[in-house]
């Protein structure tokens, strides 16, 4: 189990509490974590936005607890809120719906349950204000924001929604025996993070070494000359997608060979769309949308790779002028059937849900899905060699990689 201080937002439990105004939403999260997190107001629409908070959970762990506004709310303002609610939805492991015991389940609560069921999210009902009911329905708890009443058997309920045991995810490890020599290049350019690593190759080197593995971390530059210096033949390369094209040359053919990306796109379940999207950019007309979609956000470098160096790979690749939209952080487009391609970072910063939801909505558009390592793989023509260690995606790398 990651501490609170190591886990990083995306491999957090993401809990969405979800209800009318003035069900005591707010109320309900603030006892749930004994944090004032929220706002509490008795004037409905309080919470205006919603309120992510990463913070250590019993028993559950490091997660991250999602307050929504009130999916009643009314107006142009009001539709706005609902539009952030819906999005907070998408990146739910599980959700809470807080109900006013001393009302009942009405047409809301009814919708957002029918939500929660469509997009097969575990969830659970919180009658709150048993102080002032008669208690709750089969359907749900009673618990009481005011008196703590069955806070923490609510606690232990959302506990049981969501499988914590994350032995079957792997980055690498399952790549990896004990003793196996593994080489990580990394960059460090303009872009790189001031005195420390990204958070995809600080994640690989602990997977490495919780394999048994031993793991030797060096800069594109010096790849070349340190191969013939190791006293073992490493069994894998771990290339930063940048240097993709330079670390292949360099890299015997026999060693296998990867990106930091397409790891975390096995790792997120999205690398068999994303080698099938990847195969779409031979297909790329002038004039073609392409989103290039960020999960975080940065300040952007003179070079940065998904504004800068990835256009301009592309149309170098295609021979075309295709028209490119960018986003980043928590903003995806809701309607993408305008675009001709989607290509998306590695995700590192956003949960496996909601990257699963944003290739799905994607796919549902009819529109390809791919990454930032599988596509420059792609159009460097080593896909293929960059996919060795999974054997069954090779029969989707398109023709001449």
């Amino acid at each position: 189990m990651m501490s609170l201080n190591d886990a990083p937002s995306g491999e957090r439990i993401h809990i969405g509490f979800f209800g009318r105004r003035n069900a005591g939403k707010s109320s309900v999260v603030n006892a749930v974590t004994g944090q004032e997190l929220s706002v509490v107001s008795d004037i409905k629409g309080t919470t205006t936005d919603p309120v992510y908070k990463a913070m250590e959970l019993l028993p559950m762990g490091p997660v991250v607890i999602i307050d929504t506004p009130g999916y009643d709310d009314e107006g142009a303002l009001g539709e706005k809120r609902v539009k952030k609610t819906m999005q907070a939805l998408n990146r739910c492991d599980c959700a809470v719906l807080v109900v006013d015991g001393t009302k009942g389940l009405g047409d809301t609560e009814k919708e957002l349950i029918d939500l929660f069921k469509k997009k097969e999210i575990p969830y659970l009902i919180a009658y709150n204000k048993a102080d002032l009911s008669e208690g709750a329905p089969d359907d749900g708890i009673a618990v009481s924001a005011e008196t703590g009443e069955n806070i923490h058997l609510l606690k232990e309920r959302i506990a049981r929604l969501v499988n914590t045991n994350e032995e079957g995810r792997k980055l690498v490890a399952d790549l990896v025996h004990p003793g196996d020599l593994i080489v990580l290049v990394v960059p460090i350019d303009s872009a790189a993070p001031k005195g420390r690593l990204i958070l995809p190759q600080q994640q690989t080197i602990r997977d490495v070494l919780d394999a048994g593995g031993v793991a030797v971390v060096l800069k594109e530059d010096e790849l070349a000359a340190a191969l013939p210096l190791l006293a073992k033949k490493p069994t894998m390369v771990i290339t930063d997608s940048q240097v993709f094209s330079r670390v292949s040359r360099e890299t015997p053919n026999e060693i296998a060979l990867t990106s930091f990306s397409i790891l975390m796109a096995r790792y997120k379940g999205f690398l068999p769309a994303a080698v099938a999207g990847a195969a779409q950019l031979k297909s790329i007309e002038n004039g073609d949308k392409i989103l290039i979609a960020e999960g975080c956000t940065h300040h952007r470098q003179c070079d940065d790779i998904g504004t800068v160096k990835l256009p301009r790979w592309i149309r170098n690749y295609t021979g075309k002028e295709p028209e490119f939209v960018f986003t980043s952080g928590r903003e995806f487009p809701e309607d993408l059937s305008a675009y001709r391609l989607v290509i998306h970072c590695g995700g590192c910063m956003l949960n496996e849900r909601e990257m699963r939801y944003r290739m799905k909505s994607t796919l549902d558009a009819g529109v390809p899905f791919t990454n930032y390592g599988t596509a420059i793989a792609c159009m460097n023509g080593i896909l293929k060699r960059s996919l060795r260690l999974f054997p069954d995606l090779e029969k989707l790398v398109p023709e001449g990689n």
